[in-house]
């Protein structure tokens, strides 16, 4: 049987030019691949030059305390044998162990200010200092509780505990009062792995029937900033110039008196023994409640690597978007445009995300996105002039280059609402696809 005259070869049909066009598209998703490991590979290395960086300058800021230790005796009796004699004796033998008390009222006020001062190559470290402003009392210790016999307290070596991380890195003299003597915190060895111990002067508490106490701590820090609400009745008031709170812990922040607003933030929380299953003394040991830790958590909601990161991940939509809008061109106006000619398309589109990554780590992300889009977008109008030679199909190509731009720099600044954004406009660019498409002789006949 012959072939029809009128009849058109099959690599020239429509279909044949979208399988050439989708394939390209998915062989895109090379290059674009290593420019996402690229933009991965920065971002790690950037979290290790931050970690590098607070390791030096400092970390979380964890507070347990402060806890009244006071020392008691021990005596153990044991019945041995006396060889000499053959009759059995009794021995005693004494241990000092050491009770511990929480405080009745606990205050604790913290103030945070960002430090921008830090700056490691390309990477700007974001740190802080912080302030925290210590008072309340400890009611009479109660060794009933305890099953502790006063008659074997040592009523004249008690000391004030507190326990805390990035000791390293507090600032100052650590002086603390209480009642109106002035005690002088210092460093001891423990076995814990989490907090380090501050244990001041010993002082004598045997007329004390309530003891106030006042101190203040300063620290350089990065990431968190949180308490263990050891008091019976503990409030905590947090002030900080940082625009990204993220409130963490068992215990939420009072929603009445809590404002975010761009200069920073406030919070406060009052939590009371009821809100918390442990007790307020303990005997020879100190119970783990890291659990109970509550506070802030100073994060930046998207950095730079982030979103980035995002918008490669709107690479493919971008570079099928573009060629859709290329080949419904080709197909109404009739003008044939090249595999080799896409290619060139595609590769601009995928360039456009390294120029986004480099200029970003010299500048910020906004600025970055403005100028990589930009420079794109007049790339492929002078090239679409050159291969068109149509003026009005160029300006409509960067019109809807820079419209495609502009909607997914939006989906990446948006956090709660990106997925219904992005759903929305996608609908309607469907609409739009299938409105100017609808009058495609799909057949060439």
């Amino acid at each position: 049987m012959e072939t029809p005259e009128n009849e058109i070869p099959f690599y020239r049909t429509i279909t044949a030019k979208i399988i050439i066009v989708g394939l390209l598209a998915l062989f895109l998703l090379i290059p674009l691949a290593f420019v996402q490991n690229l933009i991965i590979e920065r971002s790690d290395r950037k979290k290790e030059v931050v970690q590098e960086v607070t390791k030096s300058w400092g970390t979380d800021v964890h507070i347990f305390g402060p806890i009244l230790r006071v020392p008691y005796l021990i005596y153990d009796q044991t019945t041995i044998l006396n060889t000499v004699t053959n009759k059995q004796e009794i021995s005693t033998t004494k241990s000092t162990a050491y009770a511990y008390f929480f405080p009745e009222k606990l205050d604790l006020k913290s103030k945070i200010q960002k430090d921008n001062s830090l700056k490691r190559g390309l990477y700007n470290v974001v740190v802080f200092a912080t302030d925290i402003n210590c008072a309340g009392t400890f009611s009479t210790p109660n060794f009933k509780k305890l099953q502790i016999d006063e008659a074997n307290v040592l009523w004249n070596q008690a000391s004030i505990l507190v326990k805390t991380t990035n000791l390293k890195s507090s600032k100052g003299n650590l002086n603390l009062k209480v009642n109106e003597i002035n005690l002088t915190f210092e460093s001891k060895a423990n076995s814990d792995k989490y907090f380090d111990d501050l244990e001041s002067d010993v002082f004598d508490l045997k007329d004390a029937k309530n003891l106030t106490f006042q101190f203040q701590m300063k620290y350089n820090g990065s990431n968190s900033v949180k308490f263990i609400p050891v008091g019976k009745t503990t409030r905590v008031s947090i002030d900080s110039d940082w625009q990204n709170p993220s409130f963490e812990g068992n215990f939420s922040a009072n929603t009445n008196s809590k404002t975010i607003t761009k200069k920073g933030f406030h919070a406060d929380w009052n939590v009371s023994q009821v809100n918390r299953p442990f007790s307020q003394e303990y005997a020879e040991f100190l119970p783990n409640l890291n659990e109970y830790l509550f506070g802030v958590k100073l994060i930046e909601t998207v950095d730079e690597y982030q979103q980035n990161e995002r918008a490669s991940k709107y690479g493919f939509l971008m570079i099928g978007l573009t060629f859709l809008i290329f080949f419904l061109i080709q197909t109404i106006s009739k003008i044939n445009i090249h595999i080799f000619q896409y290619g060139m398309i595609g590769l601009a589109l995928v360039l456009f995300y390294t120029l986004l990554i480099s200029i970003t780590e010299h500048s910020s992300f906004k600025i970055a996105y403005g100028i990589a889009s930009f420079a794109v977008i007049v790339m492929l109008f002078l090239y679409t002039l050159s291969i068109l030679k149509s003026r009005k199909f160029s300006i409509f190509i960067a019109t809807a280059l820079a419209s495609l731009y502009s909607f997914i720099y939006v989906i990446i600044q948006l956090e709660n609402y990106a997925l219904l954004v992005g759903s929305i406009g996608l609908f309607f660019i469907l609409g739009i696809v299938m409105f100017f498409s609808r009058k495609i002789d799909w057949e060439l006949k």
